[in-house]
């Protein structure tokens, strides 16, 4: 009799695509003529496919919830996240094709993206299968795809740790966000739309003392919350340069919880872990195949631990 396989370590729910990313050589588009000249390349991308992957590459066993189409993009994402051991039993299929992203990339490493979600509003989740590959796992790591959260309070009937990113919130009080606010145990966000983020991590931590908030912020470091306090966290300092930023606020919150929830480390310790991931990402120009491995995070680990 086949033994029963083990439970996943963490599920991704999140949409997963296709990035097209276009690279400037100059600081910008030059509108005074038709041609301009770039670097143009894709990539599978996403939050949810940096995530996912992100976990797989530290190793960890992990499972995915999205949809992408019955296309050759669509073929092209199972066959490799099934490649990289990613348990696709939750990967369902969009009628509308496989999600799109255009990226427009600026020599520093920002963006202005362009996102095509197709069906993400009004599809839905067979619930019972999802449910059954939920059940065991230890951490839920969400995205903010409209189908996705339905599958919060089976997370929850799980007895799984919630975690949601927000990204880069602008209203907290946007209705849209407003499940994933309640439900997470960890809140990611970044601080792309904010100058201080305290005041909102505050707000996030108010009547949930057993919550951790994270804010990204880039080369400003990381700020976190517990409790009342809000700590910062200085940048960390690889030396490869900035190049690309997508991704990095799906590995700063994959570093933190593989370290922190799946591995048990400190708070220190797992912030450190998530900025070094963070840092890699954005050495990468569309690659979420290269994000960083378990080996090259505890090498830079122990490079860069205080004392």
């Amino acid at each position: 009799m086949a033994r029963p396989a083990k439970p996943l370590d963490v599920v991704v729910v999140g949409n997963v695509g296709v990035d097209t990313c276009v690279y400037f050589s100059t600081p910008g588009i030059d509108f005074e003529v038709e041609a301009n000249f770039t670097l143009n390349l894709d990539g599978i991308g996403q939050a949810g496919a940096y995530a996912a992957r992100g976990y797989a590459r530290l190793g960890a066993r992990t499972g995915f919830i999205g949809h992408v189409g019955e296309d050759a993009n669509g073929r092209w994402i199972r066959e490799v996240l099934a490649g990289e051991g990613i348990d696709l039993r939750g990967l369902a299929t969009d009628p509308a094709g496989t999600s799109r992203s255009v990226n427009l990339m600026y020599p520093d490493g920002r963006r202005k993206n362009f996102y095509d979600g197709k069906s993400h509003m009004t599809l839905a989740v067979d619930l019972e299968a999802c449910r059954s590959l939920l059940q065991g796992v230890r951490l839920v790591h969400f995205n903010l795809a409209n189908w996705a959260r339905t599958l919060l309070p089976l997370a929850r009937e799980a007895g799984a740790l919630v975690a949601c990113d927000l990204q880069d919130v602008v209203d907290p009080d946007d209705p849209y966000r407003q499940d994933f606010i309640q439900a997470a145990d960890v809140l990611f966000f970044s601080a792309a739309n904010h100058a201080d983020p305290d005041p909102l991590i505050r707000r996030f931590l108010r009547g949930r003392p057993g919550r951790t908030v994270v804010c990204g912020m880039g080369a400003r470091g990381c700020a976190v919350g517990i409790g009342r306090r809000v700590r910062r966290f200085p940048a960390v300092e690889l030396p490869t340069p900035v190049v690309d930023t997508n991704g990095a606020g799906d590995s700063l919150a994959v570093g933190f919880l593989s370290s922190r929830i799946l591995e048990g480390r400190s708070l220190e310790d797992a912030v450190l872990r998530g900025q070094i991931a963070a840092r890699h990402a954005c050495t990468l120009r569309c690659d979420s195949s290269g994000l960083i491995s378990r080996r090259a995070l505890d090498a830079a680990f122990r490079r860069l631990r205080p004392g």
